[in-house]
């Protein structure tokens, strides 16, 4: 009898593991981080995803805010999320916790995605998409369109890796283990803050920025309107460094979040390099 039992209980337990596996795909995504975003709208299944952020309409934040104008946008509230019946919502890391933790008590399927801080990191969540989505094949698809590309650019690298330095509003600055700091190395540079002491971030003082002398400087993209955070990227003094043979740039949406589309920021640094600094 016990016998029959385990026998039994294998049995359903290896149609239940089929049942979960054969599963169909989510048909009502909604995302409510910016880089989830915008991971989404590049893997899913037309009308598959029901909701971006709000952030993903930004200009200054998003690099697809044409598609994700085709969409409802969110605000991360757990309400407006619970209205729009998601079979699955995908978050970040750090996206807001009240509303991921409501959720989940709620009883919807969350999907949390880590921070994209090196390339690695943009094909393990381009992979991860892909897997919870239901499109696999699609995920497989634009890594490899993004190695490829990421060859081309690799083959065009300056001879020699200029020094570079990012330099965000009030002097923030993007470090070893960032985004940032992976867009710089990829495209053939070399940056500046982990020889100053730089995590993944901190802040260089103007007179440090000017005194260690980058062949290049990447300014942050300023908001409209007035802060004095944003006065030092105009200061006199760095403007006065940055004449030939020294050369600028400037961040980009696809700066914000790993995506396939950050080669496009690896490409126009590199491109802005070489045409600035004659390499």
């Amino acid at each position: 009898m016990v016998r029959h039992l385990a026998k039994a209980g294998c049995i359903a337990l290896g149609l239940w593991l089929g049942g979960a596996a054969d599963a169909a795909p989510p048909q009502r995504v909604v995302s409510m981080n910016l880089c989830t975003d915008q991971l989404a709208m590049l893997v899913a299944a037309p009308g598959q995803l029901v909701s971006v952020s709000y952030l993903a309409v930004d200009p200054m934040a998003s690099a697809m805010v044409a598609q994700a104008e085709t969409l409802p946008v969110n605000h991360g509230l757990a309400e407006e999320i619970a209205f729009l019946r998601p079979d699955l919502v995908l978050a970040g890391r750090y996206t807001t916790r009240v509303t991921v933790d409501m959720l989940t008590r709620l009883g919807h399927r969350v999907e949390i995605f880590e921070p994209e801080n090196s390339l690695d990191d943009i094909r393990a969540n381009l992979r991860q998409m892909g897997r919870v989505l239901g499109r696999e094949a699609r995920a497989e698809a634009l890594v490899a369109q993004m190695d490829a590309e990421l060859a081309q650019i690799a083959a065009a690298a300056p001879p020699v890796r200029p020094e570079t330095a990012i330099y965000y509003s009030s002097g923030f600055t993007s470090g070893a283990g960032s985004l940032g700091n992976t867009i710089v190395e990829t495209a053939g540079l070399e940056n500046i803050a982990p020889r100053l002491g730089m995590g993944a971030g901190g802040v260089i003082p103007l007179e440090a920025l000017i005194l260690a002398g980058p062949r290049l400087v990447v300014r942050g993209q300023t908001y409209q309107g007035h802060s004095r955070g944003e006065e030092m990227l105009r200061h006199p003094a760095l403007e006065a460094m940055l004449t030939p043979p020294r050369a600028q740039a400037e961040t980009r949406p696809e700066w914000s979040c790993g995506t396939p589309l950050t080669v496009n920021a690896i490409r126009a640094l590199q491109d802005a390099a070489r045409a600035g600094a004659g390499l």
